[in-house]
Protein backbone atom coordinates (compact mmCIF):
# COMPACT_ATOMS: atom_id res chain seq x y z
CA UNK A 1 0.00 0.00 0.00
CA UNK A 2 2.79 2.79 1.08
CA UNK A 3 4.64 1.79 -2.66
CA UNK A 4 0.99 2.57 -4.08
CA UNK A 5 0.58 5.91 -2.24
CA UNK A 6 4.20 6.71 -3.43
CA UNK A 7 3.80 6.04 -6.89
CA UNK A 8 0.56 7.73 -7.04
CA UNK A 9 2.22 11.40 -5.37
CA UNK A 10 5.05 11.02 -8.19
CA UNK A 11 2.56 11.03 -11.05
CA UNK A 12 0.50 14.05 -9.68
CA UNK A 13 3.69 16.24 -9.09
CA UNK A 14 4.71 14.69 -12.38
CA UNK A 15 1.51 16.81 -13.93
CA UNK A 16 1.66 19.50 -12.24
CA UNK A 17 4.75 20.39 -13.79
CA UNK A 18 4.17 19.21 -16.94
CA UNK A 19 0.46 21.21 -16.71
CA UNK A 20 2.57 24.78 -16.67
CA UNK A 21 4.57 23.83 -19.96
CA UNK A 22 1.28 22.85 -21.64
CA UNK A 23 -0.43 26.23 -20.60
CA UNK A 24 2.82 28.16 -21.96
CA UNK A 25 2.04 26.54 -25.51
CA UNK A 26 -1.19 26.92 -26.11
CA UNK A 27 -1.26 30.34 -24.31
CA UNK A 28 -1.94 32.19 -27.84
CA UNK A 29 -5.55 30.66 -27.41
CA UNK A 30 -6.34 32.13 -24.07
CA UNK A 31 -7.57 36.40 -24.95
CA UNK A 32 -8.56 37.81 -28.35
CA UNK A 33 -6.32 37.15 -31.61
CA UNK A 34 -4.50 39.77 -32.46
CA UNK A 35 -5.48 42.60 -34.72
CA UNK A 36 -3.92 43.26 -38.19
CA UNK A 37 -1.99 46.49 -38.84
CA UNK A 38 -3.97 49.06 -40.53
CA UNK A 39 -2.93 49.72 -43.96
CA UNK A 40 -2.23 53.05 -45.77
CA UNK A 41 -2.92 54.30 -49.31
CA UNK A 42 -2.50 57.52 -51.02
CA UNK A 43 -3.24 57.87 -54.68
CA UNK A 44 -0.54 56.26 -56.30
CA UNK A 45 2.04 57.51 -59.19
CA UNK A 46 0.31 60.56 -60.86
CA UNK A 47 0.71 60.36 -64.58
CA UNK A 48 1.00 63.90 -65.77
CA UNK A 49 0.53 64.08 -69.86
CA UNK A 50 2.74 66.18 -72.16
CA UNK A 51 1.81 69.91 -72.36
CA UNK A 52 -0.08 70.55 -75.16
CA UNK A 53 0.56 74.64 -75.21
CA UNK A 54 3.53 76.57 -74.30
CA UNK A 55 4.28 76.86 -70.65
CA UNK A 56 2.30 79.99 -68.68
CA UNK A 57 3.74 83.02 -67.99
CA UNK A 58 1.39 83.44 -65.03
CA UNK A 59 2.25 82.48 -61.45
CA UNK A 60 -0.55 80.16 -59.78
CA UNK A 61 -1.22 80.29 -56.20
CA UNK A 62 -2.87 76.65 -55.04
CA UNK A 63 -3.19 76.76 -50.96
CA UNK A 64 -4.48 73.87 -49.33
CA UNK A 65 -7.81 72.41 -50.29
CA UNK A 66 -10.36 72.97 -47.90
CA UNK A 67 -12.94 69.90 -46.71
CA UNK A 68 -15.82 69.42 -44.44
CA UNK A 69 -15.30 67.80 -41.02
CA UNK A 70 -16.21 64.81 -41.63
CA UNK A 71 -13.44 64.64 -44.48
CA UNK A 72 -10.64 66.42 -42.05
CA UNK A 73 -8.98 62.58 -41.08
CA UNK A 74 -7.18 59.95 -42.72
CA UNK A 75 -10.58 57.68 -43.18
CA UNK A 76 -11.52 55.88 -46.17
CA UNK A 77 -15.38 57.02 -46.29
CA UNK A 78 -18.28 54.92 -47.34
CA UNK A 79 -21.68 55.43 -47.27
CA UNK A 80 -24.06 52.49 -47.39
CA UNK A 81 -26.61 54.03 -49.37
CA UNK A 82 -29.28 51.11 -49.14
CA UNK A 83 -29.09 50.90 -45.74
CA UNK A 84 -27.89 54.28 -44.25
CA UNK A 85 -27.14 56.94 -46.74
CA UNK A 86 -27.07 59.75 -43.86
CA UNK A 87 -23.81 58.59 -41.83
CA UNK A 88 -20.30 58.46 -43.18
CA UNK A 89 -18.42 55.83 -42.38
CA UNK A 90 -15.13 54.54 -42.28
CA UNK A 91 -12.91 51.72 -42.82
CA UNK A 92 -10.96 49.65 -39.79
CA UNK A 93 -8.10 48.47 -41.29
CA UNK A 94 -7.50 50.70 -44.43
CA UNK A 95 -6.65 54.64 -44.50
CA UNK A 96 -5.47 57.41 -46.18
CA UNK A 97 -1.52 58.33 -45.49
CA UNK A 98 -2.83 61.88 -45.13
CA UNK A 99 -6.27 63.43 -45.37
CA UNK A 100 -8.25 63.86 -48.62
CA UNK A 101 -7.32 67.40 -49.27
CA UNK A 102 -3.69 67.09 -48.62
CA UNK A 103 -3.65 64.50 -51.52
CA UNK A 104 -5.53 66.25 -53.65
CA UNK A 105 -3.77 69.49 -53.36
CA UNK A 106 -0.29 67.59 -53.69
CA UNK A 107 -2.10 66.14 -56.82
CA UNK A 108 -3.48 69.36 -58.11
CA UNK A 109 0.42 71.21 -57.72
CA UNK A 110 1.61 68.71 -59.35
CA UNK A 111 -0.64 68.72 -62.47
CA UNK A 112 -0.50 72.85 -62.90
CA UNK A 113 2.84 72.96 -61.97
CA UNK A 114 3.25 71.05 -65.66
CA UNK A 115 1.95 73.87 -67.63
CA UNK A 116 3.62 76.85 -65.44
CA UNK A 117 5.04 77.92 -62.38
CA UNK A 118 2.79 77.25 -58.78
CA UNK A 119 3.39 78.71 -55.68
CA UNK A 120 2.00 77.18 -52.35
CA UNK A 121 1.17 80.53 -50.84
CA UNK A 122 3.10 80.07 -47.12
CA UNK A 123 6.46 80.85 -49.02
CA UNK A 124 6.02 84.74 -49.40
CA UNK A 125 6.28 84.29 -53.41
CA UNK A 126 4.21 86.81 -55.56
CA UNK A 127 1.14 85.17 -58.15
CA UNK A 128 -0.89 86.44 -60.32
CA UNK A 129 -4.15 84.05 -59.26
CA UNK A 130 -5.52 81.86 -56.47
CA UNK A 131 -6.74 78.39 -57.38
CA UNK A 132 -8.96 77.93 -54.58
CA UNK A 133 -10.52 73.98 -54.26
CA UNK A 134 -13.26 72.60 -51.72
CA UNK A 135 -14.19 69.11 -51.38
CA UNK A 136 -17.83 68.88 -51.41
CA UNK A 137 -17.45 64.98 -51.49
CA UNK A 138 -14.41 62.27 -51.57
CA UNK A 139 -16.45 59.51 -50.54
CA UNK A 140 -17.02 55.54 -51.61
CA UNK A 141 -21.00 54.92 -51.85
CA UNK A 142 -22.80 51.45 -51.83
CA UNK A 143 -25.83 51.22 -53.59
CA UNK A 144 -25.93 47.17 -52.75
CA UNK A 145 -23.83 44.82 -50.41
CA UNK A 146 -21.49 44.28 -53.47
CA UNK A 147 -21.73 47.09 -55.84
CA UNK A 148 -20.28 50.75 -55.45
CA UNK A 149 -18.49 53.53 -56.78
CA UNK A 150 -16.80 56.11 -55.81
CA UNK A 151 -17.99 59.78 -55.73
CA UNK A 152 -15.53 63.28 -56.25
CA UNK A 153 -16.88 66.64 -55.89
CA UNK A 154 -14.88 69.58 -55.86
CA UNK A 155 -15.87 73.38 -56.29
CA UNK A 156 -13.12 75.29 -57.66
CA UNK A 157 -12.54 79.33 -57.44
CA UNK A 158 -10.46 81.80 -59.42
CA UNK A 159 -8.93 84.54 -57.96
CA UNK A 160 -7.26 87.29 -59.30
CA UNK A 161 -4.82 88.61 -56.83
CA UNK A 162 -3.81 91.94 -57.99
CA UNK A 163 -7.60 93.11 -57.87
CA UNK A 164 -8.48 90.69 -55.23
CA UNK A 165 -11.31 90.12 -57.48
CA UNK A 166 -13.44 87.16 -58.51
CA UNK A 167 -12.06 85.72 -61.56
CA UNK A 168 -14.28 82.41 -62.24
CA UNK A 169 -15.57 79.79 -60.40
CA UNK A 170 -17.08 76.08 -61.02
CA UNK A 171 -18.38 72.91 -59.86
CA UNK A 172 -16.69 69.48 -60.89
CA UNK A 173 -18.05 66.22 -60.09
CA UNK A 174 -17.65 62.42 -61.29
CA UNK A 175 -18.02 59.04 -60.09
CA UNK A 176 -16.68 55.54 -61.61
CA UNK A 177 -17.60 51.98 -60.36
CA UNK A 178 -15.32 50.74 -58.15
CA UNK A 179 -14.55 47.01 -56.49
CA UNK A 180 -16.06 46.87 -53.10
CA UNK A 181 -13.53 47.23 -50.91
CA UNK A 182 -10.64 49.80 -49.56
CA UNK A 183 -8.00 48.67 -52.21
CA UNK A 184 -10.85 48.86 -55.17
CA UNK A 185 -11.76 52.37 -53.35
CA UNK A 186 -8.69 53.71 -53.87
CA UNK A 187 -7.96 52.73 -57.35
CA UNK A 188 -10.98 54.01 -58.65
CA UNK A 189 -10.20 57.25 -56.35
CA UNK A 190 -6.85 57.87 -58.28
CA UNK A 191 -8.56 57.34 -62.00
CA UNK A 192 -11.80 60.10 -60.85
CA UNK A 193 -9.23 62.49 -59.21
CA UNK A 194 -7.12 62.47 -62.39
CA UNK A 195 -10.04 62.84 -64.87
CA UNK A 196 -11.43 66.00 -63.26
CA UNK A 197 -7.93 67.58 -62.79
CA UNK A 198 -7.75 67.19 -66.14
CA UNK A 199 -11.32 69.17 -66.78
CA UNK A 200 -10.17 71.81 -64.66
CA UNK A 201 -7.05 72.90 -66.02
CA UNK A 202 -8.89 72.81 -69.26
CA UNK A 203 -11.10 74.90 -67.41
CA UNK A 204 -8.58 77.32 -65.89
CA UNK A 205 -6.75 77.61 -69.44
CA UNK A 206 -10.04 79.12 -70.97
CA UNK A 207 -10.76 81.30 -67.96
CA UNK A 208 -7.14 83.05 -67.48
CA UNK A 209 -5.26 84.75 -70.28
CA UNK A 210 -1.95 83.11 -71.21
CA UNK A 211 -2.18 80.03 -69.25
Amino acid sequence: MMHASIVAIARTAAAAAVLPVILLLNGCSFGPPPREAAVSYDLGPQSIPAPLSSVSRLTLRVPEASAPAWLDGTGIVYRLNYADPARPQVYAQSRWVDSPAALLTQRIRTRFAAVGPVVNGRDGARADYALQVEIEDFSQIFDGADSSKVSVRLRVTLVNLAGRSLQAQRSFGASQPSEPDAKGAVRAFARTTDALLEDILEWAKSSLKGI
